[in-house]
């Protein structure tokens, strides 16, 4: 965990706390259907945290996942967070693929309409 804080202009990052992913059990994002921004890190004890906003926090639950399958291969678990969201290859899941998930939907709704007109 780090702490943020600005003097004048300069940024500055304080390394707070430290954890290691073997150690996670468990993400609890609290609410899978608001916008929430808080969730629970369960290791021996339960740290509550709160992201930038409800994307950076569903960011860092698959970042966390991705590496966790990468590296330790540990089961772990993500709860109550929304799975559509969780999953890349999931349309709706693309943070820097916008223009592809466009395309997506547009090619669905002029596949729906050309069915329509048939």
């Amino acid at each position: 965990m780090v702490k943020h804080w600005r003097v004048d202009r300069e940024e500055k990052y304080e390394i707070v706390e430290k954890w290691f992913l073997k150690d996670l059990e468990m993400i609890d994002g609290k609410e899978a259907d608001t916008d929430n921004p808080y969730f629970d890190m369960h290791f021996h004890k339960v740290y509550n945290m709160e992201a930038y906003s409800c994307a950076s926090k569903y960011t860092f639950a698959r970042t966390l996942n991705k590496l966790n399958a990468m590296y330790l291969k540990k089961d772990f678990k993500i709860v109550n967070f929304d799975d559509t969201y969780l999953n890349d290859d999931s349309i709706w899941s693309s943070s820097n693929r916008d223009f592809l998930v466009v395309m997506r939907v547009c090619c669905y709704a002029f596949n729906l309409l050309c069915l329509s007109l048939c």
